[in-house]
């Protein structure tokens, strides 16, 4: 299109993917795909090659998040979505609280809410951009919050909360899990789909359990509730611990998480996948700091997330006519979540981005911006 602002070639960063989800693919993992025909794609999931393909990520996630004796990885069909209903059916005995500060959070909340084989849910809630954490309450037996509220690039902290005796904990690690720090001895169930920091694809979750989660699923599906075969997190259970899920699972999805993991793992593990996210989201941080025409979002830099970084347009810059420039120089998937309705950018900056390209997105970014304002 001629009314396009050409951006000149040697300001372009390499690759140009920074969307909150799905996150960017390396060429690594797409050559690991290629090697996997014909022994592992397109066979059966219930034969050695793919159940050995599962098996070597459950033992890579627990190499990655060094998790206690005890506690197992889990994984089942359906991505976060399909785990809240799992949850509602078989992790919530009777009365659930949630921490709802943006959109996700507050799903998860819904779906406790309206089950019917549950007491009405206590909702704590805060305003997209801010964060509420759990406080102890009579009655609950859950408390469920998201560590990174991707919506917003709001992160919680993921500290056991007080006072609240042998109630589950149990966090939505969605766009943290692979990207942050976190201590996996203070959580029950951190649960994640793969197709953000483990830059795979979407249609899976995963689901990190202490050995108190595990009863309370074998507990809840012992106590006589309908529970649908889909949402059984004690029929996930069994499944995993036979390195295979209830049906048929995106194998080739399971093939991109592998090859990422090896990587992170080679790198350093999780401090490595923290360290380079905080250097990107660092970067863009203290240029938003500096640069007139664009401010941070979230205003208190704690809880502003390593991995979404979000940013409203200041000056009368028309967020969306920038993005369409942006996008026809090959620069995509910067758009802030559609429910904020923001003249916003949000940036993912998980560890399959260079923390370069960021720098050379913020070069971009204000070559676009001067020229809108002028």
């Amino acid at each position: 299109m001629s009314d396009v602002i050409e951006i000149p070639p040697h300001l372009l960063p390499k690759d140009g993917r920074f969307g909150s989800g799905p996150s960017k693919v390396s060429d690594a993992q797409l050559a690991a795909l290629a090697a996997a025909q014909p022994t592992v794609l397109g066979t059966s999931h219930r034969q050695a090659p793919v159940k050995n393909l599962v098996g070597d990520i459950r033992s890579m996630l627990g190499e990655f998040f060094s998790i206690p004796d005890g506690y197992e990885v889990i994984l089942g069909n359906g991505g976060s979505t399909l785990f809240w209903d799992a949850a509602a059916f078989s992790l919530v005995d009777t009365r659930a609280q949630h921490c709802a500060f943006g959109e996700f959070g507050s799903k998860f909340a819904q779906a406790t809410n309206r089950a019917p084989h549950l007491s009405g849910s206590s909702i704590l809630t805060a305003e997209p951009g801010e964060v509420v954490t759990p406080k102890a309450e009579d009655g609950i037996d859950t408390y469920a919050w998201p560590h990174n509220e991707t919506s917003t690039g709001a992160i919680a902290d993921v500290g056991r909360p007080t006072g609240i005796g042998e109630a589950l904990t149990v966090v939505d690690g969605t766009s943290a899990a692979g990207g942050t720090l976190v201590d996996i001895s203070q959580i029950d169930t951190y649960y994640f789909a793969p197709q953000k920091n483990f830059a795979s694809d979407g249609g899976l979750y995963f689901a990190i359990m202490s050995p108190a989660a595990i009863a309370r699923v074998e507990q809840v599906a012992a106590s006589g509730r309908y529970i649908p075969d889909t949402l059984s997190l004690s029929l996930a259970l069994e499944n995993s611990r036979a390195n295979q899920t209830l049906n048929t699972p995106a194998v080739a999805t399971l093939v991109l998480m592998r090859a990422q993991l090896e990587w992170l793992l080679s790198q350093g593990g999780m401090p490595f996948a923290a360290a380079r996210t905080a250097e990107s989201s660092g970067r863009l941080y203290s240029w938003a700091s500096e640069f007139r025409h664009i401010e941070a979002y979230i205003t208190n830099p704690i809880n502003r997330s390593p991995v979404v970084a979000t940013f409203d347009l200041l000056s009368g810059v028309d967020a969306a006519e920038m993005r369409r420039h942006l996008r026809a120089n090959g620069i995509v998937d910067i758009d802030p979540y559609r429910k904020l309705g923001r003249n916003q950018i949000r940036v993912g900056v998980f560890p399959a981005v260079d923390p370069d390209d960021v720098s050379a997105l913020i070069n971009c970014l204000e070559f676009i911006v001067e020229r809108l304002v002028t």
